[in-house]
């Protein structure tokens, strides 16, 4: 497949190397005889092709991302595919600087300020604000179906109670805005003391952003206190936002959850220390 793809896009690269920590999608990193590197991103489903290329459309010129060279629609035996530019950096750390953090919380801020469009139907990204509980419910009541096939039946009972005595404690969701759902460092570009931008977006939609933070707290924010109040920082520069301490529990229950659903899905064995530290996760805080 990806022989047909650099084909499409007239690559001829002197290196190719598959990325690592890219969970759903296969991206390729392509060096070129002129030692300029792009990439090659091949999105897991049509349907994550499609938001991937309409969340271009909304976010190029108001956030950081790299810039889309050419894309491919596909065929019956691949989903379509991206040329990408390269964001100058490598995926940010715990190990870096409170202007650092600073920068990514003003960087996520720009993106939560993006409002859906007036008219829905030109996009691929659905707006699920409207109906936010609902699409949180089902999308845990649909992992769950995996969950329960891989986890002790205490430990399912003990989580399904869970989810509805954290889900009656949330606030109104804040929102409609742009939203990641995947918002964590490996998607954080950071060159030395500057935040490049971020990258893959075939998992967002318009919705509550109280979802929005709960991966960068358990990668980043949740090991350092000052990093985490730069962040917060940052930012408020742009908006108001959510009162963490009032959604993080439910919504860190909720990905530790459906982690352990995706898991199975996506192959247990393949996936084993993910499988691990999101059950870690959900036993803390059923227990």
């Amino acid at each position: 497949m990806i022989k047909q793809i650099l084909d499409k896009f007239e690559l001829q690269p002197v290196e190719l190397k598959e990325v690592e920590d890219s969970f759903s999608s296969t991206v390729y990193k392509c060096t070129l005889d002129t030692g300029k590197s792009v990439y090659v991103k091949i999105p897991y489903t049509k349907l994550k092709y499609q938001r991937e290329l309409d969340a271009y459309h909304f976010l190029t010129g108001k956030v950081s991302i790299p810039v889309m060279l050419d894309s491919w629609s596909g065929n019956s035996k691949c989903p379509g595919a991206f040329l990408l530019s390269e964001l100058k950096g490598k995926p940010l750390t715990i190990d870096v600087s409170s202007e650092v953090a600073f920068q990514v919380g003003v960087l996520h801020a720009q993106m939560h300020a993006i409002h859906p469009p007036v008219d829905q139907e030109t996009s691929r990204i659905e707006n699920e604000f409207a109906n936010w509980f609902s699409f949180i419910e089902s999308k845990f009541l649909d992992f769950a179906e995996d969950v329960k096939e891989i986890i002790e039946d205490d430990l399912y009972a003990k989580s399904m109670k869970k989810f509805v005595e954290l889900k009656q404690q949330l606030p109104a969701p804040e929102g409609p805005s742009f939203i990641h759902m995947d918002f964590r460092p490996a998607n954080i570009i950071v060159d030395g003391d500057k935040v490049s931008g971020m990258i893959d977006f075939e998992s967002v939609r318009f919705g509550s952003t109280d979802i929005d933070f709960t991966k960068l707290y358990r990668d980043f924010l949740g090991f350092d206190d000052a990093l985490y109040q730069a962040y917060k920082q940052g930012y408020q520069s742009i908006r108001l936002m959510s009162d963490l301490e009032k959604v993080l529990p439910f919504y860190q229950f909720l990905d530790a959850f459906n982690s352990i659903g995706w898991c199975r899905r996506r192959g247990i064995e393949k996936n084993g220390a993910f499988l691990k530290d999101n059950l870690a996760i959900l036993n803390r805080i059923v227990n």
